[in-house]
């Protein structure tokens, strides 16, 4: 007989790997998200009682399944409303009460449903991103709230919310359709893509939330084996690989930061970058190369360099001008200002951050002063380059990346 230690390790496991598509199943038979997820963590309440007793089932997901229609059945029967839909549903459940726990079931996998439904258009952009932690990924309201840097309480009020919102708007829990399915889709892999920013460059300032990271790469596997034939799909997933195959090298022993140039390049993820690869060609080769297979391009080329000098400066330039084209924001002519002096070199560079210094809020962007310093020094100009780096300094949320500024800065005046 297993401990309750165990059973509650295993029931972790269970959450973390099958949440989704258990909620996603329960969501599709009773029509109503809040009902299932209420159900389901019933009876993942009744696991920890029945499990430690009479061990884990062989089928443990048919029995959260059973045991969560029973619980939703009593659910109803309990509410106030008996309206006919209610009432349907109600008889449905009834006649599924006496279903074995334990029996053989084929789970049907009603995940990208569901994604489209946490990333509906009525939800606020916040509300997305958590709806589709907890309801995907399993995650508890405090590990959301934590993500967020916000109170339990009210990230527990804004899930309700969203949830209220979901039910009193009539959304239905369906694939768009075929007219809306490439705008809403879209929507999915930005969310997708918040988690997997907020992971790698927390708004808490630290370095890294790695769990986030990790969630956001899982979420984008299930989206593009659930969307075979979407490149954009592949794009992100091999943007979001080949940026984390560079994870253990981003800092030092002592926890400090490491620029690229300074990585050890023996120690990137071979793995990852070989997938990364493969998924950037694939989805370059299916037509017109979207944003997410742009970026993850250039991620490519950065992967594939035997060292920093051997990059291939003027391509990332020129995959710069592209997803330029296809996304017009001046955060990317930064970036490409870093790509431009390595390949025209530092004047270059600095000659594009003036022609943008005035576009959105460059002003207040960390890595717009922080690359303005670094050609400034390059180019001699170290007063400047001083100030910048101050600059900088100021608008670093991550203790660890200031410090490396001031590293710097402070060896303007070295000998």
């Amino acid at each position: 007989m297993l401990s309750p230690v165990d059973v509650s390790a295993q029931i972790a496991r269970l959450i973390r790997e099958d949440w989704g598509r258990i909620l996603s199943a329960l969501v599709s038979s009773t029509g109503n998200y809040a009902l299932a997820e209420d159900s389901l963590q019933d009876a993942v309440v009744s696991a920890l009682e029945v499990w430690p007793k009479k061990g884990i089932p062989i089928n443990p997901d048919a029995w959260l399944i059973t045991v969560a229609r029973r619980k939703a059945l009593d659910r109803i029967r309990r509410g106030e409303t008996a309206d006919r839909k209610s009432g349907e549903l109600a008889l449905w459940l009834e006649q599924h009460r006496a279903d074995p726990e334990d029996r053989d079931m084929v789970i049907p996998d009603h995940r990208l449903e569901l994604m489209f439904t946490c990333c509906h258009p009525a939800l606020e952009e916040k509300s997305q991103v958590a709806l589709t932690l907890r309801a995907l990924g399993g995650l508890t309201t405090d590990e959301i709230a934590r993500a967020f840097l916000d109170k339990r309480a009210a990230m527990a009020a804004r899930l309700t919310r969203a949830k209220k919102k979901l039910a009193g708007a009539g959304i239905a829990f369906k694939l768009p359709e075929p007219e809306d399915l490439h705008t809403r889709t879209d929507a999915v892999l930005r969310v997708i893509y918040l988690i997997f920013t907020e992971g790698c460059h927390a708004s808490s300032g630290q370095m890294m939330r790695e769990e986030l990271v990790q969630e956001a790469i899982r979420l984008g596997r299930i989206l593009t084996g659930l969307l075979p034939d979407h490149a954009e799909t592949r794009g992100l997933l091999a943007l979001m690989l080949l940026s984390d195959s560079r994870r253990l090298t981003r800092r030092g022993a002592d926890g400090s930061f490491v620029p690229l140039d300074a990585q050890n390049r023996a120690r990137w993820d071979q793995a990852r970058i070989r997938e990364g690869i493969a998924l950037t060609k694939s989805a370059l080769g299916a037509g017109a190369a979207g944003p997410y297979a742009l970026q993850a391009a250039i991620s490519a080329v950065h992967a594939e360099a035997p060292s920093f000098a051997d990059t291939d400066w003027p391509q990332i330039v020129a995959l710069y001008d592209l997803l330029y084209r296809a996304q017009p924001n001046p955060v990317l002519r930064v970036n490409q200002a870093v790509a431009l002096s390595y390949a025209d070199g530092p004047q270059a560079g600095l000659d594009l951050l003036t022609r943008i210094e005035g576009e959105g809020r460059l002003q207040s962007y960390q890595p717009f002063h922080a690359c303005r310093a670094d050609l400034l020094a390059r180019l001699g100009r170290l007063d400047d380059a001083t100030q910048n780096y101050r600059a900088a300094i100021a608008l670093s949320q991550a203790p660890e990346e200031a410090a490396f500024l001031e590293k710097r800065m402070d060896a303007l005046n070295g000998p």
